[in-house]
This record gives structure tokens, C-alpha cells and sequence, in this order.
């Protein structure tokens, strides 16, 4: 197991019909260790059933078993005091200001993207489960980045996956939507698919882009 990258993160919560499909996303878990710390609530979703097959949970029950009993990964699943001090000792895991900690396992075949968030109160634990081969072919191609472009397809701009677009409304108002990469072609805004050439919904919307960094685009 080892921290995850930046464009790993994104993987560590719940994807769309698009993405989900295209990364063979099997299903995630979900858990929190009660008021006490001390305990191990958990839930299962599963969104592919021809993927979420007992070989898989035979596999997946065997992490999480390693994931709590083997010190090699540090144990952290075996209280909240355990989860905060792993994620103290791997401060570069952390996002979302300190509130979440991203972690990456691979096996031979599945890739276990995982998100902490070491907290009283909060769900404690998120597990996403994808086919290995899907999701890094999936994560190569968006390396590419997210293009925009004019009718003609000459390229206006480029973002990053998971960077953001502003929309400015015809009355002014402004509001800002993560930007997903789908393929070349496409790219999800919010919860919609478009086109790239296709970012203009009517004549009276219309939309500016800026980098999940706040650096405005030409």
C-alpha cells in the first residue's frame, strides 16, 4: 500500500455512470468505528454484479483483513486512535485541508483506492474497488487532460482532470463545477455530459474557465 497520487484522489469517491463503467468500478465500502473508536460498522455497495463476483470478495476480505491484523500496513483499521496516528506518521496522504487521507493497494488484478478520514462523527473509512487493468488505462488517457474547442475543433484551452469550470449565467451569476475526463470528445461538468465543442447549453449561458488552482485560462 502506498499514498496516493493527486490523480489518484479522485478515485477515492464515488464516479459517475461514465467514469464508473469505464474504470470497472466493482463497488465501494463504507465504514466507521462508533463512538467509542473502538468498532467496525461497515456497508457494502456494489455497482458492477458481473464484476462482483465471490473470487472478488474472497480477494477483498482478505485485504481488509490484512489491512487490520498486518503491521506491514500499519494496523490502522484496527481502532480510530490507530487510523489517526498512520495518517499523522503520512502527512503527504493528506487533502481537503487535513481531512482526508488517500491510499492506494493493488493486487493482481484490483486496485483498492482509499480515503480516511480519522474523525469522530464521520464515516471513518471508503473503499472504491476497480479492475486494476480498467482504471490505469482509464487514468492514462486522462493524463492527456480535458480540451476545450471551437466548432472547427481548434483547441481553445486544456485543464487537468478534476479542475474546475466557471459558468457565468446570463444574469451574472457565477458558480463553479468540477470537470471530468470522459474520453477525447467528452468531458462531464457537474453531474452532464458534453461535448467538448459542446460546453454552451442555450444563448444565454454561457461559461469561463479557471484551473482547480484559481489561475485563470486565456
Amino acid at each position: 500500500m502506498r499514498t496516493a497520487t493527486p490523480a489518484e484522489r479522485l478515485y477515492t469517491f464515488g464516479q459517475s455512470t461514465q467514469i464508473a463503467g469505464q474504470t470497472g468500478l466493482v463497488g465501494h465500502l463504507r465504514a466507521d468505528m462508533g463512538a467509542d473508536g473502538q468498532g467496525f460498522f461497515k456497508a457494502w455497495s456494489s455497482y458492477r454484479q458481473d464484476m462482483d463476483t465471490e473470487e472478488f470478495q474472497q480477494e477483498f476480505e482478505g485485504v481488509l483483513n490484512a489491512l487490520v491484523g498486518d503491521e506491514q500496513y500499519g494496523g490502522f483499521l484496527k481502532s480510530r486512535d490507530a487510523m489517526r496516528h498512520f495518517c499523522r506518521e503520512r502527512p503527504e496522504s493528506g487533502f481537503n485541508e487535513g481531512f482526508a487521507f488517500g491510499f492506494r493497494a493493488d493486487t493482481a488484478q484490483y486496485s483498492y483506492l482509499i480515503r480516511l478520514n480519522p474523525y469522530k462523527g464521520e464515516k471513518n473509512l471508503f473503499i472504491y474497488c476497480y479492475r486494476r487493468d480498467w482504471l490505469d488505462g482509464h487514468m492514462k488517457h486522462a493524463e492527456r487532460g480535458i480540451r476545450f474547442i471551437t466548432p472547427n475543433y481548434k483547441e481553445k484551452f486544456r485543464i487537468e482532470d478534476g479542475d474546475k469550470v466557471r459558468v457565468r449565467r446570463f444574469d451574472g451569476a457565477a458558480f463553479d463545477r468540477v470537470c471530468r475526463y470522459i474520453d477525447d470528445y467528452h468531458v462531464e461538468i457537474g453531474s452532464e455530459l458534453y461535448h467538448i465543442s459542446s460546453t454552451k447549453r442555450s444563448k444565454r449561458t454561457r461559461s469561463a474557465i479557471s484551473s482547480g488552482r484559481n489561475c485563470p485560462l486565456p
